[in-house]
């Protein structure tokens, strides 16, 4: 996942791989949090940790920010009502 961030971000250095690293996890555990499994090398989780990762860089303007936080929304909720990609248990 890592190397698909950069790749998507245009990022070339290792400079910022432990940050990217917690990124990544912190967008799949705010998915987990909505609700949505994440299996494995599915491109619709990968584009989803794209732009949360894109939306949370230090060096975008704040038009950028709002723009990439309602695509994240966006995606993070159509995951949430897609079959396959929520597993909420039996919910009675």
């Amino acid at each position: 996942m890592l190397e698909q961030v950069k790749a998507a971000l245009r990022i070339t250095t290792c400079a910022f791989d432990f940050d990217l690293l917690q990124l990544i996890e912190a967008a799949e555990a705010d998915l987990g949090i909505a609700g949505v499994i994440q299996p494995e090398n599915d491109p619709l989780i990968t584009r989803a940790v794209c732009t949360y990762c894109a939306m949370n860089r230090i060096s975008i303007d704040a038009t950028q920010r709002d723009w990439l936080k309602r695509s994240y929304d966006e995606q993070k909720a159509q995951l949430q009502t897609a079959t396959g990609y929520t597993d909420w248990g039996d919910v009675q």
